[in-house]
């Protein structure tokens, strides 16, 4: 279709915790160029995160003219626009001014600890895993949505009056990207609310009247690739279909071609998620991972099992931004591998809780085994090693969830270009660590999942034909060092625990 039509390029728009990102791909799935802008964090409270949606949204618009500027390439020749995004973060908006009720409530925030606490007092935790396939935690949408209902002044009326609107982050760039035409999400977002029952594949009326959410508020669900409308060009300057939605971790494990079952990726961005895809059947978890859907193509669903672990990039940003200790990521790496090992030191990076497989929102940020000895260097070893850690917690839990013995670990995001962190990781699963020479496979699904959808490739066998490993980690620790590490980790996590629970303070 390309050549015949003109159409020469997909556009991704990756829409992330800390920053919006715009990225051009041709039809051989090369980036020709990309933008990226960082956009403002709020910490109004301990353990709150919010986003401006307003600046989001601009943000992320302002990177889209700019890539297209930057490549001299005409609005044109752009088939169609693929939308990646932070999942769990919430917007809601007056539908008749367009303006938000108040900030975005982050996926990292964790004002709603006590109200999913709450539902898990009441035994509510085996009905909404049931449905939902996730567990009750102020990560997800639905507590989030509540909040906002019971606490900016004259919202729950609003919204009853069906004057409100709410969505996730794709939700809300498609309706303004769209002029407010559009009120949608995909399947892959609507299953991250705790709202959307992932069996039936609709909202689900005892999930909406338990966090007292008027169905009115929410988005129609569709495909993640599928064309939900055309730009506005008064609004974004350009017309382009808009031709998918899918969420930041699913983009990536369609983006890393894993569409079989038992196909594992691991996205090391501003947290770390790991997926395995299942298959068309969804895997009940006893390890507390999360049941969600992978992707939604053509009608037909395929389901995930996931890890998330909050903190993952995003430490190494809070030893620049915070501690001061780096000025650069690959200044974290350069001292890392200045020193042999961390020293005994350990960091426990829970600044807004722990994720799988702890689900502890009490749990703070904890560094452990300081000596005299220890320095900068060993911070920073330490922290790359928490981040590997993490991940390690994940895949025993999805290995046995799936009675699967996974055989390797394909990886993406942009702090697996540390070839220390990625080296550690290896030797700490004792698997070997694919890393593909296109790092930014969570954009690439978003625009694989848009170019299917108004035929720019012809299906997911073309796909696979661009995927391109350019290292292979392999593991060379012994045994005895890898579990005594494994160990002390585990003994590091059990102290930060329930540091910040109500019964404590």
């Amino acid at each position: 279709m390309a050549a015949k039509s003109g159409k020469k390029y997909i556009l991704a728009l990756d829409q992330g915790t800390t920053s919006s990102r715009a990225i051009l791909f041709n039809s051989r799935a090369s980036k020709i160029a990309s933008e990226q802008k960082e956009f403002t964090q709020f910490f109004p409270k301990p353990g709150w995160v919010e986003h401006d949606a307003e600046e989001l949204f601009l943000c992320q618009l302002n990177v889209a003219q700019e890539v297209l500027k930057e490549a001299k390439v005409s609005p044109s020749q752009v088939a169609a626009i693929g939308i990646t995004n932070q999942r769990e973060t919430v917007v809601v908006w007056d539908k008749r001014s367009g303006k938000p009720v108040c900030r975005a409530i982050v996926w990292q925030c964790r004002r709603t600890a006590e109200m999913a606490d709450k539902l898990i007092k009441e035994g509510k935790s085996g009905l909404i895993q049931k449905k939902t396939g996730l567990i009750p935690d102020a990560y997800f949408s639905g507590t989030k949505i509540k909040w906002i209902l019971d606490n900016v002044p004259g919202a729950r009326k609003k919204a009853e009056k069906g004057h409100l609107l709410a969505g996730t982050i794709d939700t809300w760039l498609v309706w303004k990207l769209t002029g407010g035409k559009i009120h949608v999400t995909d399947r892959t977002n609507a299953s991250r609310t705790m709202l959307y029952n992932i069996h039936t594949l609709e909202w689900d009326p005892e999930m909406l009247e338990m966090f007292g959410i008027p169905r009115s508020m929410l988005p129609e669900v569709k495909d993640s690739s599928c064309i939900y409308g055309m730009t506005d060009p008064d609004v974004c300057g350009f017309e382009i279909p808009i031709a998918s939605c899918i969420g930041d971790q699913q983009a990536a494990l369609f983006g890393q071609g894993c569409f079989t079952k038992g196909s594992v990726k691991t996205t090391y961005g501003t947290g770390c998620f790991m997926l395995m895809n299942t298959g068309a059947k969804p895997i009940d978890s006893k390890n507390k991972l999360l049941t969600t859907i992978a992707v939604s193509l053509n009608g037909k669903v395929q389901y995930a099992l996931e890890g998330s672990v909050f903190m993952g990039g995003a430490t190494i940003k809070w030893l620049r931004d915070q501690l001061g200790i780096i000025r650069t990521a690959k200044e974290c790496d350069q001292m890392a591998e200045s020193v042999e090992d961390s020293g005994g030191v350990f960091l426990v990076p829970a600044f807004t809780g722990l994720g799988t497989p702890y689900w502890d929102p009490y749990a703070r940020g904890l560094l452990v085994g300081l000596t005299r000895g220890a320095g900068k260097a060993h911070v920073c070893r330490a922290t790359i090693e928490a981040i590997s850690f993490q991940v390690k917690d994940m895949l025993e839990c999805m290995a046995d969830d799936a009675g699967l013995a996974i055989k390797e670990v394909k990886v993406d995001g942009g702090a697996c270009v540390s070839n220390v962190m990625m080296q550690f990781q290896s030797d700490i699963l004792n698997k070997p660590v694919y890393r593909p020479k296109n790092v930014e496979t969570t954009a690439l699904g978003a625009a694989f999942c848009a170019g299917l959808a108004v035929g720019f490739w012809k299906d997911t066998d073309q796909i696979l034909q661009f995927g391109k490993t350019e290292r292979i980690f392999t593991p060379a620790m012994d045994s005895k060092k890898r579990k005594g590490l494994y160990a002390q980790w585990k003994r590091a996590v059990g102290l930060s625990m329930g540091w910040a629970a109500p019964e404590r303070k």
